[in-house]
């Protein structure tokens, strides 16, 4: 979520995960959603770790992001793709 969204721009934390992680950008560590992936809902647990997605116990969400934040992605041949500049989208989405 760009810092600039109308959520984002209340500046205040909500205590609950569905609104904080759309008031700014996260990072989610553990379990993975099979739904991210095409087909997931169908792949059995074999299939999914196959396919990347990780299997935990736990899933956690961790809310970051300023209007200082800068992320880089690396695509497969390594080149690097901004991603985010300023807290803001730095494609057209």
């Amino acid at each position: 979520m760009p810092h600039g969204s109308p959520i984002s721009a209340l500046g205040r934390v909500f205590y609950n995960t569905l609104f904080d992680e759309n008031a700014s950008n996260h990072v989610a560590l553990g379990q993975s959603y099979s739904v991210c992936l095409d087909g997931g809902d169908e792949m059995s647990p074999e299939e999914l770790e196959a396919a990347g997605a990780n299997s935990s116990a736990v899933h956690v969400d961790f809310m970051i992001g300023s209007e200082q934040m800068d992320i880089d992605g690396v695509r497969g041949d390594g080149a690097v793709e901004p991603v985010m500049r300023s807290g803001e989208w730095a494609f057209d989405a």
